[in-house]
């Protein structure tokens, strides 16, 4: 499971490794394939743009859904990101692109064209990850840090500016208008060894390799929750709640087997309260204590 999405209708999305995507509406659990029109089965990315249509990423494109017809765009892999307007940013091999209301069009950042000396999957590859409150846009990247874009000036972030590393997964920002930064080692052509989280106020980024698995480490998942609680995946560690003070591990789980590497890829409080856990094994449900499996048949 690597994608957890709630719609402005509250029905959830969730997007998995190999069976597509899934739809639960509170009642029915529904799957949507290739086969359906979907852009591949493997998905990993999901927005709603701004007239209630979804758009799905994943390794083998990117696609529209209205209600009815999946609509593909791009061949290869792509994700897909909305900004505070709901338009929708499409990051591929290729470059960035902002969906305009009627078609995507190319957005332009200099420095896709640097060849970093490290990286992760992707040499070089920018991929959209948020407007903040301020309207700067913002992007992760491999190899190459994090990019500001103000609407004037792009300004690169880099490990000489204290981010954790240079490769990017994961940008969020959270009510106070810190940044926070899931870094991820570069593996090619060796091994950083850095990575981890870390957050920008504006003026210093703040580390915290003093708590087991948030340094050196592989951090694909920051989210925020509606208590203001900054939850942190921390790979064969567990996940981390962060009320601004302390930092609460959570690691129980009743499929272990399932968790063994504790690859926490997306969280998302529903509607409801629910906090859903998509790890690189499945769904699972916490319960404030631990974390439940959530197979197709449930529990819901």
């Amino acid at each position: 499971m690597v994608e957890v999405f709630q719609d402005s209708k509250g029905q959830l999305w969730f997007g998995t490794m190999s069976k597509g995507v899934a739809r639960h509406d509170g009642r029915t659990l529904t799957y949507f394939t290739e086969r359906d029109g979907l852009c591949g089965d493997t998905i990993h990315s999901i927005a709603e743009d701004k007239d209630g249509a979804l758009w799905f990423g994943g390794h083998t494109g990117v696609c529209k859904y209205d209600g009815k017809t999946f609509t593909r765009f791009f061949a290869g892999e792509g994700r897909v990101r909305a900004d505070r307007s709901g338009a929708i940013w499409v990051s591929t091999d290729d470059g960035v692109h902002r969906h305009d209301g009627t078609s995507l069009k190319p957005f332009a950042i200099p420095f896709r064209a640097e060849r970093p000396a490290a990286y992760s999957i992707r040499p070089g590859r920018i991929t959209f990850q948020l407007e903040d409150r301020e309207g700067n846009l913002w992007f992760g990247s491999d190899g190459l840090g994090a990019i500001r874009y103000d609407g004037s000036t792009f300004t690169q972030f880099t490990k000489k500016d204290g981010l954790c590393s240079d490769t990017v997964w994961t940008i969020r920002e959270d009510r106070q208008g810190r940044l926070w930064f899931a870094c991820v080692q570069a593996y090619q052509p060796a091994t950083t060894g850095d990575g981890g989280v870390c957050y920008y106020d504006g003026k210093t980024f703040t580390k915290f390799a003093d708590v087991v698995g948030l340094g050196a480490n592989d951090i694909y998942t920051v989210y925020e929750d509606r208590a203001g609680n900054v939850w942190i995946g921390a790979s064969h560690v567990g996940a981390y709640r962060y009320d601004g003070r302390t930092f609460t591990l959570f690691k129980e789980t009743d499929r272990p087997d399932l968790t063994v590497h504790f690859g926490l890829q997306a969280l998302l409080e529903d509607k409801n309260g629910t906090l859903w856990a998509g790890f690189s094994g499945g769904l699972f449900r916490f319960d404030g204590r631990s974390f439940v499996h959530v197979g197709q048949n449930g529990p819901w």
